[in-house]
């Protein structure tokens, strides 16, 4: 096997790194959306099956990107964005690699945003139920016609009975 064999097959390694890196970061796309859809639809159900998703393709990313990172340093790259940008340039056949760069770049900046309006969303939801447990422990204490005992809670001893 001669060196321009094994740069060849390091390089489609890690074109087929950089492929499986965009889709995993498309389903983490998806999964953020679904979990927008479900914040803003007030549908919280799914919430924590899609927050196990989430935990687990994070997993997967940073193995795919650990990945990568190792393959760009076994042909003598940098792990960073300069080291895939020079990459891609002395690979200049490797279009599809540059497109999937492309792609990952395009999609993290998605998900960073997505993840971002997510967290507003959760934050004004919990506002939202904040502000109906303290309506409804004011409006517990107010009615007072009963407490756990059957006894009337207020002074005076307000009862529905003394009506009849």
């Amino acid at each position: 096997m001669t060196l321009a064999d094994t740069t060849s097959g390091e390089a489609n390694i890690l074109l087929r790194m950089l492929t499986k890196e965009a889709d995993a970061v498309r389903q983490f796309v998806d999964l953020l959306e679904r979990e927008q859809s479900a914040l803003s639809s007030g549908d919280t159900d799914d919430l924590p099956e899609i927050a196990e998703k989430k935990i687990q393709l994070a997993n997967h990313l940073d193995q795919l990107a650990a990945s990568r990172c190792t393959s760009l340093i076994a042909q003598g790259f940098a792990t960073d964005h300069a080291g895939i940008e020079a990459w891609c340039k002395k690979h200049p056949a490797r279009e599809a690699a540059t497109n999937s760069w492309s792609i990952i770049l395009e999609l993290a900046r998605e998900a960073h945003e997505l993840n971002r309006l997510n967290g507003e969303l959760i934050r004004l939801r919990m506002q939202f139920n904040a502000k109906a447990l303290e309506a409804l422990r004011v409006g517990e204490s107010s009615l007072g016609l009963y407490g756990p005992d059957g006894q009337s809670t207020k002074p005076g001893h307000r009862r529905i009975d003394h009506a009849v």
